[in-house]
């Protein structure tokens, strides 16, 4: 069942228990997936150790979050706070799920240094429904050492399309199993992350900004996906990258073996200690001309559900996410980027400039608004990843995009 589909089966369950009532809690509940325990226990445990009211943490397995959302929203009992990937917010705030944060948002003073995709994805018809609460940015990453023995400058990473194809050939051309990008073929949310920044870049989109129509048929999109064919034809790519469905993703290129790959903040300690002595850096991921660049925004936002109990309390805990202890102290000082474009150069993050790159990536970065996401870019058998995989592996750029349009459209309408 589709998300839009679990919710309003899950509203038209709580229509007919409309006359359920619960005591006041005595504590806030806050539920978030298994995916963000790492980063949300911390922030729970620091707000416990000296605030009230405290807040008792639901962690739950990242496939079972969304119907069990939906049960408790059909039992009456939500949780008083909700983290959850942005790209559902749309369809959360459209189905009236999420308390109005309009008024708050708009007092905040720090409304204007939250990471505005994130906002932009929490705002239905003129109204905000949470704030960003995570972030993640995209960049490309490239083998710093690889770059230098192939006759590269190291300290200049590609910042075109023709770039990136130059430098793969000559990585490729070390031989011995040396090859110049990597990227997993099977992995759809992955190629989302990645691909859409190079679309950006280009000067194209996917979507119209309210999501309503696919823009598949563009310049831009034909440029992205010829890049990845162009790499891949020429071999510059390893043929086991067809098959990855993203667990390989960040080993290939720990491996020392590959020029360059596309990720997002989390492969930089990833790598760091997977291989200590790779000597590596990032960029950001740029366009078809030099001098344009783009990134995905991804991340949590969080919000209030509606029915909790305990709103005004609630919100207090969410406002204080956004303050300079949290962001910087909190979450810079354990490797986390902030959701504060000002502070994404800070003192925690200049000891790994690498970091401040990607803070600075996802502060200006993109999401598409959707209410049917899921469907259209994160299903292994959804269109996006369809679409790159024809034009890729296939060679068929302008089959793969009038598919993938047409795709497109009729999921769009079934999301109506």
């Amino acid at each position: 069942m589709s998300m839009q589909n679990l919710l309003r089966a899950a509203i038209g369950a709580a229509a007919l228990l409309g006359g359920v009532q619960l005591a006041m809690a005595q504590e806030l509940s806050l539920w978030a997936r298994a995916r963000t325990e790492g980063y949300v226990r911390p922030l729970v445990e620091a707000w416990n150790a000296g605030k009230s009211p405290k807040i008792a943490l639901n962690i739950i397995p990242n496939e079972q979050f969304l119907p069990k959302l939906g049960a408790a929203i059909a039992g009456g009992a939500p949780p008083d706070i909700m983290s959850i990937d942005l790209i559902f917010v749309p369809a959360l705030a459209r189905e009236d799920q999420l308390a109005d944060l309009t008024k708050q948002i708009a007092e905040l003073p720090t409304r204007e240094k939250l990471s505005q995709s994130h906002l932009r994805l929490a705002t239905f018809n003129g109204k905000q429904y949470a704030l960003p609460f995570s972030a993640e940015g995209s960049f490309l990453v490239y083998n710093k050492a690889l770059f230098k023995r192939a006759g590269l400058d190291p300290d200049k990473p590609p910042q075109s399309f023709a770039e990136i194809r130059d430098a793969a050939a000559k990585i490729t051309a070390l031989g011995d199993d040396h090859y110049g990008f990597y990227f997993p073929g099977g992995c759809a949310g992955c190629n989302v992350f990645t691909v859409l920044p190079l679309i950006w870049a280009a000067g194209g989109d996917v979507l119209t900004p309210d999501g309503a129509k696919p823009t598949l048929d563009s310049a831009a999109v034909r440029q992205a996906l010829g890049l990845y064919r162009d790499l891949w034809a020429a071999k510059n790519v390893p043929q086991a990258a067809r098959a990855d469905g993203g667990q390989n993703w960040t080993a290939a290129f720990g491996g020392g073996k590959i020029g360059m790959f596309s990720s997002g903040a989390f492969a930089i300690a990833a790598l760091k200690k997977l291989n200590p002595n790779l000597d590596f850096g990032v960029t950001y991921l740029p366009g078809a001309e030099a001098g344009k660049w783009s990134s995905f925004a991804g991340g949590d936002s969080i919000g209030i559900p509606r029915g909790s109990k305990n709103v005004a309390a609630a919100w207090e805990f969410i406002k204080w996410t956004t303050s300079d202890e949290v962001q910087v102290e909190l979450l810079a000082k354990n490797g986390s980027i902030p959701v504060r474009g000002d502070l994404a150069d800070n003192k925690y993050s200049q000891q790994d400039p690498r970091l401040v790159t990607a803070a600075k990536a996802m502060a200006a970065g993109r999401t598409p608004y959707s209410f049917a996401y899921n469907e259209l870019f994160n299903s292994p058998q959804g269109p996006f990843l369809q679409m790159l995989q024809k034009a890729v592996f296939e060679g068929d750029v302008d089959g793969a995009i009038a598919q993938a349009q047409k795709r497109f459209e009729q999921l769009i309408a079934e999301a109506k």
